[in-house]
């Protein structure tokens, strides 16, 4: 069994460092999804939303930076293209979405697929016993439920 210079597995590390690369990718398509929506949001919501809208996509280049990041320190390297993000994004594409209703609930899609690979990547580096990862999982879980929670209170449906 061979550990990396932080003490985990090498193996392991490398098939988090996998998925936290479609991770990235996912992310990096909802970055670019809440930049459209800020962008071209209109209506009598626009001021709200342009706000909330910028809020979330400041948040996630910051969650951009850390996963990238910590790929890097489990010995990966992160995806840096469009065409790495296009081809393991299964995050939809939001192209010129001008409707509130529409542009929030493109966040809550987002938002469930992001969490199916965040619980996935937790389970992963809980058995990996890999701290650092399992930790970042579980900030982002629990900030991104309650982004869900708020969006379809905003959208006037149950959780």
């Amino acid at each position: 069994m061979e550990l990396n210079s932080i003490g985990l597995k090498a193996k392991e590390s490398i098939d988090l460092a996998k998925g936290l690369n479609e991770l990235l990718a996912n992310f990096q398509q909802y970055y670019m999804n809440l930049r459209g929506i800020h962008w071209n949001i209109k209506g009598k919501q626009f001021f709200d939303l342009h706000q909330k809208f910028e809020e979330l996509y400041t948040d996630t280049n910051q969650k951009v930076d850390e996963i990238a990041e910590r790929i890097l320190t489990l010995g990966g390297v992160p995806y840096h293209t469009f065409e790495d993000y296009l081809g393991n994004s299964q995050i939809s594409v939001g192209k010129n979405i001008t409707g509130d209703e529409e542009a929030v609930q493109l966040i809550v899609d987002s938002l469930k697929q992001l969490l199916i690979l965040e619980r996935r990547i937790l389970v992963a580096s809980d058995e990996a016993n890999d701290e650092g990862t399992n930790a970042m999982m579980s900030d982002f879980i629990t900030e991104q439920e309650k982004t869900v929670w708020m969006m379809k209170a905003w959208l006037s449906e149950e959780i």
